[in-house]
């Protein structure tokens, strides 16, 4: 029998930028959005309380041939889930169902717990309990 889980929503975005801390400038500015996590320069987690935005610096290999002409700067999409155990059990679906993943199941630094998936074209989606998150 499957497992039950609930998936709170679409929650966060987490782009590619060139300079964090101008995008990180510009958000905070005109959608008054807040910092609630800086785990290192590269990465900033804003977020206006209920909306949250994740901005990842391109590395110095990639900011050379980083073209938004030939790069979609959209790192990936995060379903915000009510639990760890959902976040398993999506997760159990997920490779019973022969899905590609794209990172394992893992206890972040901050507390949160998540995995990473495909989905058909592409595109990274992250599953994601967040404890500081709850509706």
């Amino acid at each position: 029998m499957q497992e039950k889980r609930k998936t709170l929503g679409l929650r966060h975005l987490a782009l590619r930028v060139r300079d964090v801390q101008v995008s990180q400038r510009f958000y905070e500015r005109l959608f008054d959005m807040k910092v609630v996590w800086q785990p290192d320069p590269g990465n900033v987690y804003l977020s206006t309380g209920y909306d949250n935005l994740a901005l990842h610096q391109v590395t110095s290999e990639e900011l050379g041939q980083f073209n938004l002409s030939q790069v979609h700067p959209l790192d990936h999409l995060g379903f915000l889930m009510d639990s760890p155990a959902s976040v398993d059990a999506l997760f159990s679906e997920a490779t019973t169902q022969g899905l590609t993943i794209v990172k394992p199941l893992k206890q972040h630094r901050d507390g949160s717990y998540s995995f990473y998936l495909s989905d058909p074209d592409q595109n990274t989606i992250q599953v994601l309990f967040e404890p500081s998150i709850q509706l």
